[in-house]
């Protein structure tokens, strides 16, 4: 869904492992490393097994907790409800179910209908309607599939759609319509998926999307990294992933372990289009994955009423770079059906950009681009 289609955790590491103090005397004819019996390796692998089930009980438990109608969305935030419509569940959803984790919603502004983070994920009117040029399909993934879960759009890569879950609900999602039952690389269709990346040998990168991969626990997590470094060719895996900014806590001990024990170099690309989501926690999350040496790119896009602003942008890169993260790419929207609204007209993201040269380092400048079906690259505007 998200670009990228959905925590908690501070800054400690697994290099900051639990000391114990033995209390009482110890077993007798223990080994001089043994405490209580049990080895102190054991001990730390035992503590570090109960935090990570801490860690994905609290992410999971996030994902369970979101709020899922138009309606509570509002009574959560204090706004009325739309004049003549019903604040029942689902009563506003136009066909795509809303989806928003507390923490993500924590960061709104009670009462105000204009928040530029809930723009983002509440249902309006305006979704029935569809312009011309606006369809269910617009970056022309399905006739990129290559088997069933797999796109193969450009020369050396290849997108695996993991799953169908997201932890969060974009109105502008351009995979909002995506037939993920018939389209998704787990079960049965993740060998047909390996079998088209063994066979050919010019794919060196992969990209985990969805949904979002991290949806996925990491157990499960883990064994997709295993299958794919099996495959001698692939080098690098790309991280297409919302849940370090919408649940910070996502981003676990467990994960970021794994990647750092990998052959394969992961790429974590987090997609956040307003400072107003760059809250303490989720700063947090991501200076961990910079500091355990795991390279994050930012990917927004453009949106009329959340950031078709210079100085909102400029803010965007700036807390980006500050947590040393790279604003990568400022997304034109792809003309999914129901997202009209948010569109914004390309000489304007122009001169946006064009501004923001003049006001940040060029580091700090994302590129601007759209997607067009069937060509070999992102289009720079």
């Amino acid at each position: 869904m998200n670009r990228v289609l959905e925590g908690n955790v501070r800054a400690g590491s697994l290099a900051a492992k639990t000391e114990f103090v033995p209390v009482g005397e110890p077993p007798r004819n223990q080994g001089s490393g043994d405490v209580f019996g049990q080895n102190r390796e054991e001990l730390n692998r035992e503590s570090l097994q109960s935090k990570t089930q801490d860690e994905t009980a609290n992410w999971r438990g996030s994902m369970k907790r979101a709020i899922r109608s138009a309606g509570e969305l509002r009574r959560h935030l204090n706004l009325d409800p739309p004049a003549g419509e019903s604040n029942g569940p689902n009563a506003e959803d136009h066909g795509f179910p809303v989806f928003v984790p507390l923490e993500f919603a924590a960061r709104m502004k009670p009462g105000d209908p204009n928040d530029p983070l809930l723009r983002q994920v509440l249902p309006l009117p305006e979704e029935a309607n569809s312009p011309d040029g606006f369809s269910s399909d617009p970056v022309g993934d399905l006739h990129a599939a290559v088997a069933p879960g797999l796109l193969h759009k450009y020369h050396g890569r290849a997108l695996a759609i993991t799953t169908g879950a997201c932890g969060i609900h974009c109105r502008y999602c351009f995979r909002r319509e995506f037939p993920y039952s018939e389209n998704s690389s787990r079960g049965d269709h993740l060998e047909l998926a390996l079998k088209y990346l063994r066979e050919n040998d010019s794919i060196e990168e992969v990209l985990l999307s969805g949904g979002d991969p991290l949806t996925l626990t990491d157990d499960s997590v883990a064994k997709l990294m295993q299958q794919i470094e099996s495959i001698p060719h692939v080098r690098r895996l790309r991280w297409h992933t919302r849940m370090p900014i919408v649940i910070p806590s996502r981003v676990t001990d467990a994960w970021i372990e794994r990647m750092q024990a990998s052959r394969l170099t992961s790429w974590v690309v987090v997609h956040c289009n307003h400072p107003a989501e760059l809250d303490s926690d989720t700063g947090a999350a991501l200076m961990r994955l910079v500091d355990a040496g795991i390279p994050v790119l930012n990917q927004a896009v453009l949106l009329r009423g959340v950031n078709d602003d210079v100085d909102v942008l400029e803010s965007l890169c700036r807390r980006l770079i500050d947590l040393r993260v790279m604003p990568y790419y400022l997304h034109q929207l792809d003309r999914v059906r129901g997202a009209a609204h948010f569109e914004v007209d390309q000489e304007c993201g122009r001169a946006l950009v064009s501004q923001l040269e003049s006001r940040l380092p060029g580091f700090a400048v994302p590129r601007f681009v759209c997607e067009q079906a069937g060509q070999a690259s992102k289009t720079r505007l």
